[in-house]
């Protein structure tokens, strides 16, 4: 089976984004009066959309507008600590390039809203630019559902079975399995065994990992 395209989770898989999402809720939880740890926030949340987030660390329904406001004030606190770090995962915006130029098509999958997606991109300045951006606020389930997945698949015009995922989060895992595709874990924030699958052909830290195992020369065979 030959690979036609590559979609991207962005958060821990295209930036190293993560320690700085931790951080911004802490902030946040501090000003709501929230006492769920860091770490409970982080894996009741990554992965999902920011109104689903909201009703999870609230823990209780809250009206849309409501969400999207709490959304806002706790991604400019993110946006505000990452900004003077920002990074890739390394080695990401080289990788991309090269599938690519392989003629792969590149799409973007992410929980993440319009703005934190135009945060990343105007830093990470790809080239050339992905196909599509699937966001989570259009609308669609967050993960583990596999939609903002699908969605991307069918906006580049690439059939789920030979698309490749790359994600850092179980949740992401586990929607990439639901929509019929492979993934690479990339284990910037978990390990490769809370990431592991049947469906996972790669567990890496970074994409110079990738690189030296010649993982796109290889990748038809892997698919095979």
């Amino acid at each position: 089976m030959k690979a036609e395209a590559l979609i991207f989770d962005m958060d821990g898989t295209m930036i190293d984004s993560m320690p700085w999402h931790a951080k911004s809720w802490v902030e946040f939880a501090r000003r709501h009066g929230i006492t769920m740890p860091a770490d409970e926030i982080l894996r009741r949340t990554t992965g999902r959309t920011g109104t689903e987030c909201m009703r999870e660390v609230f823990e209780r329904e809250l009206a849309d507008d409501e969400c999207l406001a709490l959304v806002h004030e706790k991604e400019v606190i993110y946006r505000e600590l990452f900004d003077a770090t920002f990074t890739e995962v390394a080695g990401f915006t080289d990788f991309a390039r090269q599938a690519a130029q392989r003629g792969l098509k590149i799409a973007v999958g992410t929980a993440g809203d319009r703005h934190n997606i135009a945060f990343a991109m105007s830093r990470l300045k790809m080239d050339p630019l992905p196909l599509a951006i699937v966001g989570g606020d259009e609308g669609l389930a967050g993960k583990p559902e596999p939609a903002i997945f699908l969605e991307a698949a069918r906006r580049i015009g690439a059939r789920p079975e030979r698309c490749i995922v790359f994600e850092d989060a179980p949740f992401g895992i586990e929607a990439a399995r639901r929509g019929g595709m492979r993934a690479v874990a990339v284990c910037s924030s978990h390990s490769p065994a809370e990431l592991a699958g049947a469906h996972v052909i790669a567990a890496v830290r970074d994409y110079h990992q990738l690189a030296r195992s010649n993982f796109l020369e290889t990748l038809d065979a892997a698919l095979a």
